[in-house]
């Protein structure tokens, strides 16, 4: 009998009071009669208007099937026919803009949780696994991946599928790209990347890190070393600034940097060999996902006062809501309709404040979002100690700039057709390196996407 409520099941979380004071994963997951009771929320729509939705196109409605069925293998089978990151995308991704607002159940309630369905399945599946999965036979041919993140692991797993002999060259010396420095523990713990990078590898795929392709090793020779396709996933990791007096005072950090010490060196331990100095009062420059991550990590590595500074209102966060949610539920501090203009240090150059004036919200700009504009007589300072700039990345230029005929745009990310293809023969991009920053599923239905192309272009030759 379907689940007619109007409602999701709730995700159980630890309590805000006590998560914000530790790193451990904040959504505890569904409990098996919770995945199969929202399981029977769905619909089984004929058309199948979620699948629409996904930008790596699962079977959702096959696979909901299978946990009416309390088949949870046979789900996890069906998602990972498309998916090669199945745990993380049930944590990670934008399901309410993408599937979920495809879904039926949402023109009269809330629609079927299927980000949280697909976290249970892939949870479920690496909970009772005994085997990884089987490399297949090789074709003989082989490719090369830069980067290791979510467009690089997608490629790389689709590749190896067909028999590809796979090797992704990562900068890091641990493989995940932004899944491992970006995005904080309590969001998506670090051992389910690993595990879902332990079943490439069991696929065949070779990862050999700490090698900077443009220094260590440059695009030309990945071809004379007999691969016959790369694929760029170097993702956009260079920090952008605002560019006001005081940047570079000690205490300003931009997320990529704080977030990177705190993910990928563990600087919240008290161990650590790269610890950040306590703060009592942070300021977030910008609204977006990395912003709350920025601040929620902040207030973990014990800041009194956290603040979300942002030029527009409320309603215009970027942020997903319920990484804004769960940020006011921990006692984040929203000062928005606010913009720096300086950051003022003392003597020794530290950050002792940070010089703001008021805005109101104008016109429409070109994007349709109402331009903000400083209201006169405004400017206030407020008392902070460190400063984290959280306004957007870009990609690194050293591929860019030790490749001949690698064209880019004004932004320098990567020109790319529909298929990935770069103005070199034989070189593909995807990601966040031809986007600019992203999502997670958008980078990796990019690597889906290119897999399928340098496949074609081989077959082809």
């Amino acid at each position: 009998m379907p689940n007619m409520s109007l409602k999701k099941n709730e995700m159980p979380v630890q309590d805000p009071m006590v998560r914000n004071g530790n790193f451990l994963e904040v959504a505890l997951g569904y409990t098996e009669e919770q995945a199969v009771d929202e399981a029977e929320r769905c619909l089984n729509c004929k058309h199948k208007p979620c699948v629409g939705g996904c930008p790596v196109s699962i079977d959702i409605p096959a696979f909901i099937s299978k946990i009416k069925e309390r088949d949870f293998e046979g789900a996890y089978q069906i998602i990972s026919k498309s998916s090669a990151l199945p745990a993380v995308c049930g944590r990670v991704c934008p399901q309410e803009s993408q599937c979920e607002s495809k879904c039926v159940r949402g023109i009269k309630g809330e629609p079927v949780a299927i980000g949280r369905l697909e976290r249970f399945v892939a949870d479920w599946h690496n909970a009772h696994a005994t085997e990884k999965p089987q490399a297949p036979v090789s074709n003989g041919h082989k490719c090369a991946i830069i980067g290791a993140g979510p467009s690089g692991l997608t490629c790389a797993g689709d590749l190896a599928r067909l028999g590809y002999e796979v090797t992704i060259f990562e900068a890091l010396h641990l493989a995940g790209g932004v899944l491992v420095y970006g995005i904080p523990e309590f969001r998506l713990p670090k051992k389910i990347v690993q595990d879902e990078i332990e079943n490439l590898k069991a696929l065949g795929v070779k990862v050999e890190t700490n090698v900077v392709v443009g220094r260590t090793i440059e695009v030309d020779e990945l071809f004379d070393m007999g691969f016959e396709a790369i694929f760029i996933g170097s993702g956009a990791g260079l920090p952008n600034f605002m560019n006001i007096p005081g940047e570079n005072l000690k205490g300003v950090y931009s997320a990529n940097e704080f977030l990177t010490r705190v993910n990928l060196m563990k600087a919240y331990r008290p161990d650590s060999d790269t610890p950040i100095k306590n703060s009592k009062n942070v300021a977030i420059v910008g609204g977006g996902n990395v912003a709350m991550d920025a601040a929620r990590s902040a207030k973990r590595l014990g800041a009194e006062n956290v603040y979300i500074v942002y030029r527009r209102g409320m309603s215009e966060l970027p942020a997903r809501k319920e990484e804004v949610e769960h940020a006011e539920e921990e006692g984040i501090i929203f000062k928005t309709l606010t913009s720096p203009v300086e950051i003022l240090g003392d003597d020794h150059k530290f950050v002792t404040g940070m010089k703001c004036v008021e805005m109101e919200l104008g016109e429409p700009d070109a994007s349709g979002r109402r331009r903000p504009i400083v209201k006169p007589d405004s400017e206030f300072v407020l008392d902070v100690d460190c400063v984290i700039m959280s306004i957007g990345t870009s990609p690194n230029p050293l591929i860019r700039n030790t490749t001949k005929g690698l064209e880019t745009n004004k932004h320098g990310c990567f020109i790319a057709d529909e298929n990935g293809l770069t103005s070199r023969e034989g070189v593909y991009a995807g990601g966040d390196a031809v986007t600019g920053a992203a999502t997670v599923i958008l980078a990796m239905g990019a690597g889906k996407t290119a897999a399928k192309a340098m496949d074609e272009y081989i077959k082809s030759k």
